[in-house]
């Protein structure tokens, strides 16, 4: 008898990238039910959201950012020991690393995507097997698409792909049923979950909307609506939430927990999300709530919300969107100083209310 094909998913991206994966990972189960498939994070956020997927066999999680490289390279052939048949260097990893790491790993068959920018510079030619990068497909249709390397092709269309995936424990469950009741906001008529940071890396900042127009957002919900609006986000978004609590007062709550997964069950029991393109605008994709997602300079036709019900607010600037997937730091390429990012800058409260109240 055969061994099952062993197979690594290569997830080193945030928590969001790896999210918008799932959907790959779904078809790729039903058509490989016997596989052997494993996945390779880096963030404990990301580890926490697969160690209770059932798609997945084994996670492995190494912080390659905060290690030396004599620790990665060890940790690297450790797993080539596992002797994986096929890599797959999910969509968007556009940086050299990632490739090499592929390489390291030793699979016969290294998957990955052919990028239109920088594809060279980045190494991406040491992939076995790879698809052309296409700028008219979301995220998840890349991913999928990388499975016809394999000789799997599901249609590259959402209606009828799969929707994102990720599973919570009953004790994550219990913990928010808690958590609610002691803010006692059960039989609140509506709740609201804001989340106002992004990534900071590669000056990823400039993608928040202001957190002062959060705060003004928060005031407005809970006089026209008698909303709570609880306030999401980790150590990155410290300074953003401080800034939205202070302004806000009382007509925010402030979500802290020890486990993104407790947080995520929290946000399973609002009603409606409000967030900048993040990974958090993922999850909330992924717990089907409606969501109203606010871009700058990232392209919504990429990392629109899948398949939940979503308005985009963004200002219709006619140099956006001009964000591509690339190590490089993101940069406003407007002439005058005064008027870089006001595509995210210019963008109104009032303007994402009207979205809000269209979803409510």
């Amino acid at each position: 008898m055969s061994k099952p094909e062993k197979i690594l998913i290569i997830a080193l991206p945030g928590i969001g990238d790896a999210l918008l994966a799932t959907p790959m990972l779904r078809l790729l189960r039903e058509a490989k039910p016997e596989a052997d498939i494993h996945i390779l994070v880096m963030f404990a956020a990301t580890r926490d959201l697969f160690r209770s997927n059932p798609l997945v066999n084994t996670v492995h999680y190494f912080d390659f950012i905060h290690s030396n490289t004599a620790e990665g390279l060890l940790f690297l052939f450790h797993l080539r020991t596992l002797a994986f048949d096929v890599s797959i260097n999910i969509y968007p990893q556009n940086r050299r690393e990632y490739n090499v790491f592929a390489l390291l790993l030793g699979a016969a068959k290294r998957i990955g995507v052919r990028y239109k920018r920088r594809d060279w510079q980045n190494l991406n030619w040491l992939n076995s097997d790879t698809v052309a990068e296409n700028d008219a497909l979301h995220c998840v249709e890349e991913n999928v698409h990388l499975l016809s390397l394999m000789g799997i092709h599901p249609d590259l269309d959402e209606n009828s792909l799969p929707p994102l995936e990720l599973y919570l424990t009953q004790s994550n469950i219990d913990f928010a049923d808690q958590w609610i009741h002691e803010h006692r906001i059960e039989d609140s008529p509506q709740i609201v979950g804001f989340h106002a940071g992004t990534a900071l890396f590669k000056n990823h900042i400039k993608r928040r909307w202001a957190p002062e127009k959060f705060a003004g957002l928060a005031k407005k919900l809970k006089d026209e609506q008698g909303a709570v609006v609880l306030l999401f986000g980790g150590p990155d978004d410290t300074e953003a939430n401080e800034i939205i609590l202070r302004i806000a007062g009382d007509a925010v709550i402030e979500v802290r927990t020890k486990s993104i997964m407790d947080s995520i069950a929290i946000m399973k029991r609002t009603n409606l999300f409000v967030s900048n393109d993040s990974a958090l605008m993922h999850i909330a994709g992924a717990l089907q709530l409606p969501t109203v997602a606010i871009f700058g300079p990232t392209n919504e036709t990429y990392v629109h919300p899948w398949k939940t019900r979503y308005k985009i607010v963004q200002t219709g600037i006619d140099c956006r969107p001009c964000f591509i997937y690339s190590p490089k730091a993101l940069v406003c390429y407007r002439i005058d100083p005064e008027e870089h990012f006001l595509c995210i800058r210019d963008i109104e409260i009032d303007a994402v209310m009207a979205a809000v109240r269209s979803l409510s």
